[in-house]
């Protein structure tokens, strides 16, 4: 392969991967805790979106049980978060020989 069909090849990637990327920002996931009283939505890359929590889980008295749920819903979507754009771009590491991608 000479160096312009690499240099194609290299843009024919970035453009698939930009592609993936801004379908990635526009895709949601949904992390869920305590049965699904507690759910945190985010973007395909990871961005937070928003926190819904059950009247019913909201008591003065259990106020650390809340916030831990909370951060276990945010982790929840994290990782699905993560684990999307993985399925998308994972084809890609191999050919750019980027670590974790592939």
């Amino acid at each position: 392969m000479n160096m312009d069909q690499m240099m194609k090849q290299a843009q024919k990637l970035q453009s698939e991967i930009s592609r993936i990327q801004d379908e990635l920002s526009k895709e949601k996931v949904e992390g869920v805790s305590g049965g699904g009283m507690v759910r945190v939505s985010a973007t395909g890359q990871g961005e937070i979106l928003s926190v819904f929590i059950e009247p019913e889980v909201v008591d003065p008295a259990g106020k650390e049980i809340l916030e831990d749920l909370v951060l276990a819903a945010i982790h929840d979507a994290t990782r699905k978060s993560r684990e999307l754009a993985q399925s998308r771009l994972g084809r890609f590491g191999g050919a750019l020989g980027m670590p974790g991608l592939g």
